[in-house]
């Protein structure tokens, strides 16, 4: 037997639930660069420079690994 009309109708008409971080990886890098924003936003002045480069370093590559997973971007391409 076919399911009642009534009843199809009802299910159709509440939304799904969507998961709303889909891109999991790009979820984690933007983590990332949030804690470490925070990191240098407290403790830049007792860094010691060789810190601080890492943490530029670190940045550039969070930005650029963001950039990739926004646009698709493909990894070999550059």
């Amino acid at each position: 037997m076919s399911s009642c009309p009534r009843t199809r109708l009802a299910r159709q008409s509440v939304p799904e639930r969507k998961e709303r971080r889909q891109n999991i990886v790009l979820r984690e890098l933007l983590d990332e660069m949030i804690e470490l924003s925070r990191h240098l936003s407290n403790h830049a002045p007792t860094l010691a420079g060789t810190e601080l480069t890492y943490a530029r370093e670190r940045m550039e590559w969070l930005g650029d690994e963001i950039w990739r997973q926004v646009t698709g971007e493909d990894r070999s391409a550059s």
